[in-house]
């Protein structure tokens, strides 16, 4: 049985929170929560608010706190706000103003 696959394009912009119960692949704007339970966003993403999942992968702009057992940040990214993971990796290039915690 495969995951069910939800995929925002960059000509997308949400205002509210975003919920999906499996795996979510945005390169939209989004002003709000997102939780998800895979998410990746794209280089042309923005994310304006609090991201929850269990794995991340972030190649876009994200503004906001992120919950997420295995958060991989792409050399695209641009990551602000407080990150709480179990394991975590940065590519080079990546631009971080962040507080990360493991949990």
């Amino acid at each position: 049985m495969s995951e069910k696959t939800s995929v925002l394009l960059s000509d997308v912009t949400i205002k509210g929170d975003i919920i999906e119960k499996e795996r979510l692949v945005i390169d939209a704007k989004i002003d709000g929560d997102v939780t998800a339970d895979k998410l990746q966003t794209h280089s042309g993403s923005k994310i304006n608010g609090n991201i929850s999942s269990t794995d991340a992968t972030l190649g876009g702009t994200s503004n906001g706190n992120i919950n997420s057992d295995l958060i991989k940040i792409k050399s695209t990214a641009e990551v602000e706000g407080v990150l709480n993971q179990k394991n975590l990796s940065i590519e080079e290039g990546a631009k971080l103003k962040i507080k990360a915690e493991t949990y």
